[in-house]
């Protein structure tokens, strides 16, 4: 995902919705080429290739119904015809500047080494749409508390999220 103002590559998007779903069918496949590699070596006859066989079933059905499920869920999606959560709640402000509205379901905090900036990780909920994780520096488990109503204006600089202004509805 680029930044709608500079164009430049956003450093803190995950690759998008289908990311999912394209990661799931893979980790699908891949334990059931580990099965056609037992059968290929004609080995399938050992206790532990048979245990060997039955975990990768269940790792391929695992991740093939967590496809399964993430397809379905796209489809009640595109039903309702409900616009993605990230397009709505995103408005652009001056250049280089964000404005994000939602409630705050969670801000974690994490320390780092010396010489770096510390991190925080808001998740921000805006409707019935999904979760959006931002990640900014500093501490702002105080400033966002769980629950409540903000719009946070923040800028883009240095592959960082700086908090600008903070407005609790």
């Amino acid at each position: 995902m680029q930044a709608e103002e500079t164009g430049e590559p956003n450093p803190f998007h995950f690759g998008g919705e289908s990311m999912l779903l394209i990661a799931s069918l893979v980790l699908a496949i891949v334990p059931l080429l580990g099965i056609a590699y037992i059968f290929a070596q004609g080995s399938f006859d050992t206790v532990d290739n048979l245990f060997y066989a039955l975990i990768l079933l269940s790792m391929s059905g695992v991740m093939a119904a967590n496809a399964v499920a993430e397809w379905r869920r796209r489809q009640r999606v595109a039903r309702a015809g409900l616009v993605p959560a990230r397009r709505a709640q995103l408005a652009a402000s001056a250049a280089g500047t964000f404005t994000e509205r939602g409630l705050v379901e969670d801000v974690l905090f994490f320390e780092s080494p010396i010489g770096q900036p510390d991190k925080s990780i808001v998740t921000l909920r805006s409707g019935r749409g999904p979760a959006r994780l931002l990640f900014f520096e500093g501490d702002l488990r105080n400033q966002l508390p769980a629950g409540h109503q903000v719009e946070v204006t923040y800028e883009a600089q240095n592959g960082a999220n700086r908090v600008l202004a903070l407005s609790y509805k």
